[in-house]
């Protein structure tokens, strides 16, 4: 399965080289023209019957991670963030180690020697370090440099009432709904843009942008989802099986309306269930895209995600489909002119 494939491959912001190779080789025969620019975005044209209006969609092909900063005389290995991470979460965690994946765990202080405030607090990265089963710094390096990219290691598996959970679905899931739209037939033409480093400020975006030059632009994402007890509605941006998330404003786009009421229209008249993206929590692509030159009017649409930015994300597979099925009406409409 292609969401697998995606989820379990490596592509910490600025070394998403295995996802692009898997992209590119999966999309290959269903595009025009595919290049790759100098940061590192895919950005393909499938050519259809219309060409009018400059459509982009667009989904970054990063993940959150870790980066390698030091080894010490035992062999355990420093490490920094890379993207947002909650450092709650990242103790026992088990990883992956640089290009040839050396198989680590995240460790710490256990706990029976930590004083009592130090239980009382999140531990900080510098109380952190990689374990890879060797004694010395000389193992280490033999095995591992300073630089080298670090994932979480976490396995594709389908469980409960048709859920996934998975790494990197944030945002994997949007790559393979891109993937889904470039193998299906279209009578408009548009580009498929996979994007580099948006966790680390969008960075892959507004090149991309610059070069295509879009007058409409969809950015499709794995997003926040928190439908817990706990939660106020207010506050809950998405949730699972309620179909997928249009996004309202987040910290560096305040959506065009027109746009989303569009696409409102397209899933009430064809029946498919939507919801809102209701805070403004986190950003997109699309912070420098709408900036790109002269401007684009832009829509983010996003399959909700439980979890994202750790190394256990959850979606329904009911969500993925439906907004699959937006996106295919959306394209049809677009191809009429009626936008």
């Amino acid at each position: 399965m292609l969401l697998k494939k995606l989820t379990e491959a490596s592509g910490v912001s600025g070394n998403e080289k295995e996802v692009r190779d898997i992209i590119i080789e999966e999309i290959k025969e269903y595009v025009d023209n595919i290049q790759v620019d100098k940061i590192g975005n895919i950005i393909a044209y499938k050519k259809g019957r219309k060409d009018s209006p400059r459509l982009m969609i667009t989904a970054h092909m990063d993940e959150v991670g870790f980066i390698i900063t030091g080894i010490n005389d035992s062999g355990l290995l420093k490490f920094t963030t890379v993207g947002g991470i909650d450092h709650r979460i990242l103790v026992s965690k088990p990883v992956k180690v640089g290009k040839k994946e050396i198989p680590g765990v995240i460790g710490a202080k256990p706990i029976h020697l930590q004083k009592k405030e130090e239980r009382l607090k999140t531990l900080s990265l510098d109380q952190l370090y990689i374990d890879i089963g060797v004694n010395s710094k000389e193992e280490a390096e033999g095995l591992v440099s300073i630089g080298d990219y670090v994932t979480f290691y976490s396995e594709y598996v389908e469980f409960g009432n048709d859920l996934i959970k998975a790494k990197a679905l944030d945002n994997r899931v949007g790559c393979n709904l891109l993937i889904d739209l470039l193998k299906s037939n279209t009578d408009l033409s548009f580009y498929a843009v996979f994007t580099v480093m948006e966790e680390v400020g969008l960075v892959g975006a507004g090149p991309a942008a610059y070069t295509v030059e879009p007058e409409i632009s969809i950015i499709l994402e794995g997003t926040l989802c928190s439908d817990d007890l706990d939660t106020e509605e207010h506050l809950i941006p998405t949730k699972l099986k309620q179909g997928p998330a249009i996004s309202l404003l987040d910290r560096t786009t305040l959506f065009n309306i027109d746009f989303r009421k569009y696409i409102v229209n397209i899933a009430e008249k064809n029946g498919i269930p939507y919801q809102f993206r209701k805070t403004s929590f986190g950003g997109n692509d699309s912070g420098k895209i709408h900036q790109a030159k002269s401007g684009s009017t832009t829509a983010t649409i996003s399959v909700p995600c439980r979890y994202i930015h750790s190394p256990i994300s959850v979606m329904a597979k009911e969500d993925y489909k439906n907004t699959y099925k937006l996106l295919k009406f959306i394209l049809s409409e677009i191809e009429k002119g009626d936008f």
